[in-house]
């Protein structure tokens, strides 16, 4: 095993099994110069350790009763932005990977990580630096390569279309909308069959997804 270089590294565990906590601190306890030095169930909890004791890094999970693992990470990063906080978790959802980068923590990984990567991420934090799972970096890739091709196909529409896309998606009918813009109902619904090609839509349900996610709506 890979050990700290810059000794003691003291980490608390923050997750709302009390399981886990045992677990990590059986793992962790051979290896040198990791030191897990409190515990909490909850990020409440956690605060009252962080505003009595120095930590240098804290391990957290998301889904925790009172206080999200992300609550709590902008909390610290408020309060003690020395310290630096490693995401546990179970989940690998873009949405939630999305909010702990923008939380600013430092590192990511999934609760069924081997003991060898939390080490690396413990290692590579405490020296400053960042850590993210693989799995972690090819979902967002996956996503960043998603929202580009949604941000061609934003470029792709007109401005007419953007206009009769906007009105679609506050339920407008054809006849309605070519009633607002003063055009015939074919002249809409030839665009509406553009929209939905550019798009990649099949319903309105797409539709709205696509204007939500670009900020159209």
């Amino acid at each position: 095993m890979n050990e700290i270089k810059n000794s003691p590294v003291e980490v608390m565990i923050v997750d709302d099994h009390q399981m886990f906590i045992d677990g990590i601190k059986l793992l962790l306890s051979k290896v040198k110069n990791i030191k897990i030095v409190a515990e909490a169930l909850n990020g409440k909890q956690a605060l009252e350790v962080l505003y009595s004791r120095k930590i240098d890094i804290v391990m957290t999970d998301i889904s925790m009763p009172e206080m999200s693992g992300v609550e709590l990470t902008r909390l610290i990063k408020k309060e003690f932005p020395q310290i630096k906080v490693l995401v546990v978790t179970m989940y690998n959802d873009y949405g939630i990977i999305n909010e702990i980068i923008h939380s600013e923590a430092e590192g990511y990984i999934l609760k069924n990580t081997g003991t060898q990567e939390l080490i690396n991420a413990i290692t590579k934090i405490s020296d400053n630096g960042t850590y993210y799972c693989n799995e972690m970096v090819s979902i967002l890739m996956d996503n960043i390569k998603i929202e580009n091709k949604q941000k061609e196909q934003t470029k792709n529409l007109t401005s007419r279309e953007l206009e009769i896309l906007k009105l679609i998606c506050q339920e407008y009918s054809s006849s309605e909308i070519a009633s607002k813009l003063f055009i015939s109902k074919f002249t809409v619904d030839t665009h509406r069959k553009h929209i939905l090609h550019k798009t990649n839509s099949g319903t309105l349900v797409g539709l709205i997804k696509f204007a939500i996610f670009n900020r159209l709506i």
